[in-house]
């Protein structure tokens, strides 16, 4: 076990000094402050506009603001954020593939399921505490400007989100235990995600797609149950599982 935490060390030193820890911190800060900003800035660029509006035959009403209100903006921000995390980790394992800086470490007796899940860990650490982070901005600052009584199943919705990224990031490995280009990595976890939005789309099967925790915001609602999303949430659990597996094996067999 001291090589695998010896080599999650190395990741995190990595990005460190290649300076992705830092972008990471400051997007997911971003993210999080943006949510009840826009909510809070939403009445005065409202008023602002409301004569062009005017002029074009809007009426602009006086506009309520509340909680809801940044807990909508924080999940249609969030996914931008995985985008960003998804593309700039997408070539963590290709990129010393093709550098072959693995080649010394994995001579030297490194396991290579070591490997995977070390870099797999880096990846769900720094979505776990990017995740904590931009939510913890957003509930705070919804606390302190509203109520955030006023939105149901809080945890729960962001944990829903937060598995639907630990999926993702599942694919990354997967992927990069046969392919070897990080444009190619991340266009086939953007293939899975699409067919799972595809699947999501068809009535009969669509609780039991992971696209399907991408609603949690219907939670908050009262729309959807906690219940609805149970299927969903057995089912990416399930696919992190296979990605996992299939990554350790496909790489075990992969000339290096």
């Amino acid at each position: 076990m001291n090589s695998l935490f010896a080599f999650l060390k190395k990741e995190f030193l990595e990005q460190i000094r290649t300076g992705k820890l830092l972008i990471f911190v400051i997007i997911f800060c971003l993210f999080g402050i943006m949510s009840p900003a826009i909510a809070k800035l939403t009445p005065w660029m409202m008023e602002m506009m409301s004569e062009d509006l005017a002029e074009s035959g809007f009426v602009v009403n006086h506009v309520d603001i509340d909680a809801m209100t940044s807990w909508t903006q924080y999940y249609k921000n969030m996914p931008i954020a995985l985008i960003i995390l998804l593309v700039m980790s997408g070539g963590i394992l290709t990129a010393e593939l093709q550098k072959g800086t693995l080649i010394n470490v994995i001579t030297k007796g490194l396991n290579r399921w070591k490997v995977i899940f070390s870099k797999t860990s880096a990846m769900c650490i720094v979505w776990t505490a990017g995740s904590l982070l931009s939510y913890g901005i957003t509930y705070g600052y919804n606390a302190y400007f509203w109520d955030n009584g006023i939105a149901e199943h809080v945890f729960f919705a962001a944990f829903c989100f937060y598995l639907l990224g630990l999926w993702l990031i599942t694919v990354i490995p997967f992927a990069s235990a046969f392919l070897n280009g990080a444009s190619a990595v991340i266009l086939l976890a953007g293939g899975e995600f699409l067919a799972a939005y595809l699947l999501s789309l068809l009535p009969a099967v669509r609780e039991y797609s992971p696209a399907y925790l991408m609603g949690s915001l219907n939670l908050l609602t009262g729309i959807s149950a906690a219940g609805d999303y149970v299927p969903a949430v057995i089912v990416t659990v399930a696919l992190m599982a296979v990605n996992m597996a299939g990554a350790v094996v496909l790489f075990n067999r992969r000339n290096i």
